[in-house]
């Protein structure tokens, strides 16, 4: 089988499993986003969930580093707090290479972003999701990772459901250097996404994994 061929056993997977049962907490932020994104799935609003998804990771690598500090004589906590910085940071250069990408499909596309994306809404954004991000990491990592997981499950059925709404971009090259250089040997628009789509699987699981374990 392909790699072509795995990408859409993954996202007609992730097209046929019921979104999760959410808590009151990710209702309210999905909510909130369609509130001001509108419900209909767009790479401008793809954007906005992206400049947020790598910031709860960069709270866990802090409080994480802070127990580094103070626990370095704990050697089998020292494993596991490395295991979670490391896995971390992976992840929030992965989701930053996830917006690099989207900028450069809007880019060739020719499409210019929604108002949502002025810098000063984005910052208004960034610094709300920066305050809870922070708050959460301190007060339960659990939940913390919980909610992300809930978070991640959303932003993979978006990417899942984009791919269906758009058949144009099976016949789209993959032109671009961050497109080549985050996603090598993927030739298609639809494959990328769908990559970014099956990331954000793997992002839900180790988060409901992470908060399994403590």
């Amino acid at each position: 089988m392909s790699e072509h061929d795995d990408l859409v056993k993954a996202q007609q997977e992730t097209l046929a499993r019921p979104r999760l049962q959410y808590s009151f907490a990710a209702r309210f932020f999905f909510f909130a986003m369609d509130l001001v994104t509108g419900k209909a799935t767009t790479l401008s609003k793809a954007k906005l969930i992206e400049t947020l998804a790598s910031i709860p990771y960069r709270a866990w690598e802090g409080k994480k580093y802070v127990a580094l500090s103070l626990d370095y004589a704990k050697d089998a906590q020292v494993k596991t707090d490395m295991g979670i910085v490391d896995w971390s940071r992976w992840a929030q250069d992965n989701e930053y290479g996830h917006l690099l990408v989207l900028e450069e499909k809007m880019r060739q596309d020719g499409i210019k972003d929604a108002w949502y994306l002025a810098w000063f809404i984005r910052w208004a954004f960034i610094t709300k999701y920066r305050l809870f991000s922070w708050l959460f990491a301190r007060l339960s990592l659990r939940a913390a990772w919980r909610f992300n997981g809930e978070f991640e499950d959303h932003a993979e059925h978006v990417y899942a459901q984009a791919v269906a709404d758009h058949p144009e971009w099976e016949t789209q090259l993959a032109k671009g250097s961050y497109a080549e250089q985050f996603y090598p040997g993927l030739t298609t628009w639809a494959d990328v996404v769908r990559q970014i789509s099956l990331d954000e699987r793997h992002h839900r699981d180790k988060s409901f994994e992470l908060a399994q374990q403590v």
